[in-house]
């Protein structure tokens, strides 16, 4: 098994990435991000894989890749779907500098999931998460 790892432009934090998937969702189904690129890996990808969203300079939370398909974009353009299970997983953060497109990611180098009982709640004001992360307290 193995990860993609995938920055998240223009998303704010994990509540905005998950108000903009809900939309997706709905308005054209199913919920995929689509992607220039079709992963070489797609066995491996398939068998239990994710993809890590590094939003705000971190990894935050993943997504179960559920299906990897021949897409189009807006303007007809041929390009890969990755079909996403719509439940958004917190893990522990983890400092990640930027990149284009995305990257493999083992699984023994993933971050580990947060329970609930660990987990930072959403609501906390972005500036307070952002300090906390910077102290390395979350």
């Amino acid at each position: 098994m193995v990860h993609l790892l995938k920055l998240s432009v223009g998303v704010r934090d994990v509540a905005h990435l998950r108000a903009i998937q809900a939309l997706r969702a709905t308005a054209a189904p199913p919920l995929r991000h689509q992607t220039r690129m079709a992963p070489k890996r797609r066995g491996e990808l398939l068998d239990g894989g994710s993809i890590y969203w590094v939003i705000g300079g971190y990894i935050q939370v993943r997504q179960r890749l559920l299906d990897i398909i021949e897409d189009r974009w807006d303007d007809g353009t041929a390009c890969a779907g990755l079909v996403l299970h719509p439940e958004l997983v917190p893990v522990a953060a983890r400092p990640m500098k930027p990149f284009q497109g995305w990257r493999y990611l083992d699984a023994e180098a993933a971050p580990e999931d947060i329970t609930e009982a660990g987990a930072i709640s959403d609501e906390l004001p972005p500036a307070l998460k952002a300090a906390l992360r910077e102290a390395c307290l979350i």
